[in-house]
């Protein structure tokens, strides 16, 4: 079985360049859509502003007012009619954004939680109202209350500020930060009304408003210190007004006042107080919010125009990297498919002709006839590849020199025994059939009937050798001869020619040029059938005329051959073969072919019925006469 063909180099060389040049993109492709993607989503912010960051602010807004004027509704029983207007105003604004919100696309999974967290919230409020309503609920109840609402919007923004952009987000951090410290400044003037009502401060009013005044300060400072001097100003301007610092002295009190100790006279002012630092810090945070909005697009802007730049260069690189590869890639496979051409032209063609030319002339080869091999290249290996090729075309060359000069000497060598042993056989012949006519002893007679049969046997031998040295042999037939006798000359050529039974031919002759070879032909193939078939087993010869020529069948009962080793011998019989000295046990079937292919006769084996082998003779109507004559040597 022929081993299996492997995969062609450049598909080979394609699969080796692929892997770091996809690679390659692969890399360029997930740095470019990691860049890409920062710059994507800094461009989302601003939908997410104008459809989340601003309506959800404008709620907060309004939940801080309704906030406050329900926890005096609580504890003044006054006001009613603004609570109601109140709630309108925030319901509206609680519509609106519903409304834009729900136009938002894709969002992060954290981004989506905290929606659906604070959309939640939302929910609660018409339940926080009834409970009002029905008196249901403390003042602080309320501040907590509302309180939940507004935390999740802040919740929402840490989600939304997660920009790739460092210093972007630290300032959208610093913003969130200042709108938290903002709810805790509403949420302590709420507690003020509760204060100012009572007129005392209560353990638990004191406790929240310590912590609310703290975290309120934390926050402030805090977010202060990350913001940088654009964004600072107003609310550093803020700090160091007389109404933030009145503000201070107001949570100072609250929280170093006793449980049991009255309000100071100052107190009556603390509502407006901290009415005039929400006024300035709601302005702030306004212009602040706008700001950092504004700053988004800019960095989205510069993320994709770095991505541009150098995504740009990447790709370039990437591309250069795949036509450069591409490029080698195809000059190594047209180097190598060069180098494959050279080899095959000097395998099938040079040397197959080369020895075709020593069968016939052993004279060494001219430099013409072997030039050495020519490879456009430009790589070492293949260049000495190219070199070793050459050297091996000389080793070859010489090699089938030699060999030639030997198979012709011993052609010679076959050819000259051959011609001697033919002239002594034939005197052999002519003094054997002068003792035969000169003697009429019946034993002597037999004995030398025996002796000149196997004289007749050694003569077909050393015609066999003038045969495959590609001579012809000296005996021949000037007149067409029956095919009767032909057939009766091969069998009298062969040891066991008892063992032979012919079929009476039909009356046609064969030409005197070509008999000499067909007895010899005819006589090889009855003697491999007595040779291979059983001693008490018959071989017989059958023949008949066809359309085309003439059929000589020669069938044996032997065992058979199996089916491969049957066609390689028609192979070896239609091919006609140099004579292998390495194949002697097959000398007969050389004999054969070069005779066949002398006359352009066609030899076919076949299995027999009878279970051994049907050799058919197939000769043209080129070799065959009419008026068959006697035969005259």
């Amino acid at each position: 079985m022929p081993p299996t063909r492997g995969r062609p180099i450049a598909l080979k060389l394609l699969a080796l360049l692929l892997v770091p040049l996809l690679s390659l993109a692969g890399l360029w492709a997930f740095a470019a859509g990691l860049t890409g993607g920062d710059g994507l989503r800094l461009l989302a912010i601003n939908d997410l502003a104008s459809k989340l960051a601003t309506p959800s602010e404008q709620v907060n807004l309004e939940l801080q007012n309704e906030r406050l004027v329900s926890v005096r509704l609580l504890v003044t029983g006054t006001g009613a009619d603004t609570v109601t207007e109140q709630r309108g105003r925030t319901d509206r604004t609680v519509a609106a954004y519903r409304r834009l919100s729900s136009t938002v696309g894709d969002v992060s999974p954290a981004m989506s939680a905290q929606l659906r967290e604070f959309n939640g919230r939302l929910g609660d409020l018409t339940e926080i109202r009834r409970e009002l309503d029905k008196g249901g609920l403390t003042p602080l109840e309320t501040v907590a209350r509302y309180s939940d609402i507004v935390e999740a919007s802040f919740r929402m923004y840490d989600a939304m500020i997660l920009v790739p952009d460092r210093q972007l987000y630290q300032q959208a951090r610093a913003v969130t930060m200042l709108g938290e410290a903002k709810e805790m400044l509403s949420r302590e003037r709420a507690l003020i009304i509760v204060v100012l009502d009572k007129g005392r401060i209560g353990a638990r009013e004191r406790e929240a408003f310590t912590g609310m005044a703290a975290t309120r300060r934390l926050l402030f400072a805090q977010a202060l210190s990350h913001l940088d001097s654009d964004l600072r100003g107003p609310f550093a301007q803020v700090a160091a007004s007389p109404a933030y610092q009145e503000f201070l002295r107001v949570e100072d009190v609250v929280k170093g006042r006793a449980a049991t100790d009255s309000l100071p006279p100052a107190a009556a002012t603390w509502p407006t107080d901290g009415q005039n630092l929400w006024t300035a810090v709601e302005r702030n945070q306004t212009v602040a919010v706008k700001a950092i909005t504004e700053r988004v697009t800019p960095a989205a802007v510069a993320v994709l125009v770095k991505l541009g730049v150098a995504g740009g260069a990447g790709l370039v690189v990437v591309v250069a990297s795949v036509l450069i590869s591409l490029r080698f890639r195809k000059r190594l496979v047209r180097e190598l498919a060069g180098l494959r051409e050279a080899a095959v032209e000097l395998a099938d063609v040079r040397l197959a002709e080369l020895v075709r030319r020593l069968r016939k002339n052993t004279e060494p080869p001219t430099a013409e006839e072997v030039p050495p091999l020519r490879v456009e290249t430009r790589t070492s290996e293949i260049e000495d590849i190219v070199q070793a090729f050459n050297e091996v075309q000389s080793t070859a060359v010489e090699a089938a020199v030699d060999q030639a000069r030997l198979r012709h000497g011993v052609s010679q060598v076959f050819v000259n025994l051959a011609r001697r042993n033919q002239s002594l056989l034939h005197r052999q012949l002519l003094q054997l059939n002068g003792m035969q006519r000169a003697t009429e002893q019946p034993e002597l007679l037999s004995d030398l009937f025996k002796l000149d049969h196997l004289t007749t046997r050694m003569r077909r031998h050393a015609e066999s050798l003038i045969i495959l040295s590609d001579q012809t042999p000296g005996r021949g037939w000037r007149h067409p001869v029956p095919i009767h006798d032909v057939i009766r000359a091969a069998i009298a050529e062969v040891e066991e020619y008892e063992r032979v039974e012919v079929l009476q031919p039909p009356g046609t002759a064969l030409i005197g040029s070509a008999v000499t070879d067909v007895v010899h032909l005819l006589a090889e193939l009855v003697e491999n059938a007595t040779l291979f078939s059983p001693p008490q087993t018959k071989v017989d010869v059958r023949s008949s005329t066809t359309p085309d020529g003439f059929v000589i069948e020669v069938e044996d009962r032997g065992l058979g051959l199996p089916r491969e080793e049957l066609d390689a011998l028609n192979n070896r019989l239609v091919r006609t073969p140099e004579f292998d000295l390495a194949q002697s046990d097959r000398l007969g079937l050389f004999v054969v072919s070069r005779l066949a292919a002398r006359h352009d006769i066609k030899v076919l084996l076949t299995l027999s019925p009878y279970g051994g082998v049907t050799a058919r003779v197939s000769l043209p109507s080129s070799l065959l006469a009419e008026d068959p004559v006697p035969a005259v040597r």
